[in-house]
C-alpha cells in the first residue's frame, strides 16, 4: 500500500480536465494507493455556502455530509490517476453510506484519508467504492464509502456482485415538497466541486446518456438530512441508495418513518413517483 499526502487540496478543474483527456485505454485493477492531507481547517464562509445551497441551519458542528467535501478532491485525484481502471466522466454515484461516530465541531483540525475497494460486477457495468476516513485529535470521527458505477465498463474476473440494495417501509405519507431548480447541479457544483458534467446542463448531460442535467446524489442526500435537523443522533449512520437520476427541473416529495431509533426516508418525483432517494438513518 502507498501513502502519498498532500500539502494542498487537488486542482478540482484541473483534475476534471485531465480525467476527460484521459478517459480512454483505461483498465486493470484497482490501485493499492491512498491520498490524504493532514491538519484539515474548515473555512467557514464556505460551510456558509454549502449550508445555504443543502438547507442546513448553521452550528457550531459539521453537517453529517460536510466532510464528504473534504474528501471528495482527493477521492477525484485518486480517480483521475492513469491507475484507476474506470473513466472518470459520466460516473454515476448509486450508493452512499455515512457514519459520524461523534459530532464534529467546525474549528476541529481534520485528518482526511481516501481510497479504494471492491471493484464489482453490476448488470449494468461495473462499480467501486470510494472510501474515506477524517480523524479529529487522532481519534476516528466520520468515516464513508461512496459507490460509483460506470455503465458499460467490465469488473475483473472473479469481482463480487455490487451491492445496491436499499429496503425501507412503505413510506407512504409525505412530509415534505421541493421545488428543484434547473441550476441546482450548478449551484451545488459550485460548493462540493463536483463538476461531472452530467449535472451542469443538459447538453453536457445528453453526452452521457441523459436526457437532461441529474441532480448530485449527495445534494438529495444533505436536502433529506436537514429536513430532519435537530431529530438526529449524535452519534449515526446514514446508508442510502441513489435510484432513479432526479432530472433537472423537478418537483419532488420527501416522506419519512421512525425505525430502528432513526429514520427510513424517500424522494420521490411529484407527478409520477419516481423513487430518486432510499435510505435508513440510524444511531450508531
Amino acid at each position: 500500500m502507498t501513502r502519498t499526502v498532500l500539502d494542498t487540496p487537488p486542482a478540482m478543474p484541473a483534475l476534471f480536465a485531465r480525467a476527460a483527456l484521459t478517459a480512454r485505454g483505461r483498465g486493470g485493477d484497482l490501485p493499492d494507493t491512498r491520498l490524504a492531507r493532514l491538519g484539515v481547517e474548515v473555512d467557514p464562509a464556505h460551510l456558509a455556502d454549502y449550508a445555504r445551497v443543502s438547507r442546513f441551519p448553521l452550528a457550531d458542528t459539521l453537517p453529517v455530509t460536510y466532510p464528504h467535501l473534504l474528501a471528495f478532491p482527493l477521492q477525484v485525484a485518486l480517480m483521475t490517476d492513469r491507475a484507476f481502471p474506470l473513466a472518470l466522466p459520466g460516473l454515476v454515484h448509486v450508493r452512499n453510506q455515512i457514519e459520524q461516530l461523534a459530532p464534529i465541531g467546525t474549528g476541529a483540525a481534520l485528518d482526511v484519508e481516501v481510497w479504494a475497494e471492491r471493484f464489482a460486477g453490476h448488470v449494468r457495468g461495473a462499480t467501486v467504492d470510494l472510501c474515506a476516513t477524517v480523524s479529529a485529535g487522532g481519534a476516528e470521527v466520520w468515516r464513508s464509502r461512496s459507490t460509483y458505477l460506470a455503465r458499460g465498463a467490465t469488473a475483473p474476473d472473479g469481482a463480487p456482485d455490487a451491492d445496491v440494495s436499499m429496503s425501507v417501509g412503505e413510506l407512504e405519507r409525505v412530509n415534505a415538497q421541493w421545488q428543484v431548480p434547473a441550476d441546482t447541479g450548478r449551484r451545488y457544483a459550485a460548493v462540493s466541486g463536483d463538476v461531472n458534467p452530467i449535472h451542469l446542463s443538459g447538453v453536457t448531460a445528453k453526452a452521457f446518456g441523459f436526457k437532461r442535467a441529474i441532480a448530485h446524489g449527495m445534494w438529495v442526500k444533505s436536502c433529506t438530512l436537514a429536513a430532519l435537523a435537530g431529530r438526529l443522533p449524535e452519534a449515526l449512520s446514514v446508508d442510502v441508495a441513489f435510484r432513479k437520476p432526479l432530472l433537472l427541473p423537478a418537483t419532488v416529495t420527501l416522506s419519512t418513518e421512525q425505525a430502528g431509533g432513526g429514520w427510513d426516508v424517500a424522494v420521490r418525483n411529484a407527478k409520477a413517483g419516481t423513487e430518486h432517494l432510499l435510505g435508513r438513518i440510524r444511531p450508531s
